[in-house]
């Protein structure tokens, strides 16, 4: 009779555990759901709210939602197939970052060719504007023709600026717009001199004729600048790379000499020592050839 009772008291003890145990479990799941949930929107809010307002200074109009959508497929997707095809850790949590980051990458690429592009165009812009302006037309005017004669990215944003003072926004307000879009030394020139003859007025013709001529100067001198110091910033380039080639040579051809350097805690901080001093080799190479004017 003893052994019948504890067999049936181990039993319900053993029926709570498992029930405590799938209670727990249910509990934590559910937890983890919310948490996660509230995670990814959080993510997705910041994701689209950043993705429109720099898409939106570039004039590209695309849908922030479904940008979103193909960033988190990507996420999943990539470092899974990643797995799938290597099975390595390492090779995952790379794609992973890789793909975490990209599309940062991307956009700053993208706003730094859009800039520079913009500056290449200032100068003709402005000589334009100027000329218009002599022959007797208004600034609004000589800007409308700037619009339909010069391509994007300047036709674009000065398009914009006639649009709103049409819309009667402020004048100092449409010029704040169009220098935060463009934060470049040579724009803030210009809005400057607009901001100096609205208030005091004077010859603007001519004042935007003389920046025109003095921005296409410096553009040429930059353009010197840049290809004298092409051949240093190459030899950086490839005085860094060639220690990492070489590496890649001799662990392909003497695999067994080379594992000591993956494989040993001398080779790993012999790692850490080369890439500390690749990194400072290059970036003190690309400082010497970076002449800013």
């Amino acid at each position: 009779m003893m052994e019948l009772l504890l067999g049936a008291g181990a039993k319900v003890l053993f029926v709570l555990a498992v029930g405590c145990i799938f209670a727990s479990a249910t509990l934590l799941w559910m937890v983890v759901l919310e948490k996660g949930q509230d995670f990814l929107d959080g993510y997705r809010e910041t994701f689209t709210s950043t993705a429109s307002s720099n898409m939106s200074d570039m004039f590209l109009f695309l849908d922030p939602q479904k940008l979103f959508k193909y960033n988190l497929i990507a996420i999943v997707v990539l470092p899974l197939i990643s797995w799938i095809l290597f099975r390595d850790i390492g090779a995952t949590l790379a794609v992973l970052g890789i793909v975490i980051i990209l599309p940062a990458s991307v956009y700053r690429s993208m706003r730094a060719r859009r800039m520079k592009k913009f500056e290449a165009q200032l100068p003709d812009a402005l000589l334009m504007v100027s000329g218009a302006m002599r022959a007797g037309a208004s600034l609004s005017i000589a800007l409308e023709g700037l619009v339909k004669e010069q391509p994007p990215p300047i036709s674009q944003e000065f398009e914009l600026y006639l649009k709103e003072q049409r819309l009667g926004v402020e004048f100092e307000q449409s010029l704040r717009s169009m220098e935060a879009r463009n934060p470049m030394p040579d724009f803030r020139m210009l809005v400057t001199a607009l901001r100096i003859n609205r208030e005091v007025g004077g010859n603007l013709a001519e004042t935007m004729e003389t920046l025109g001529d003095t921005l296409r100067r410096k553009s040429m001198m930059e353009g010197k600048i840049e290809s004298l110091t092409a051949q240093g910033k190459l030899q950086g380039i490839v005085m860094t790379g060639l220690p990492i080639l070489l590496g890649c040579l001799l662990n392909f051809m003497e695999p067994e000499a080379m594992s000591k350097l993956w494989t040993t805690p001398i080779g790993w901080a012999l790692l850490v020592v080369i890439v500390i001093m690749e990194s400072m080799g290059y970036f003190l190479i690309k400082k010497i050839t970076t002449i800013d004017v």
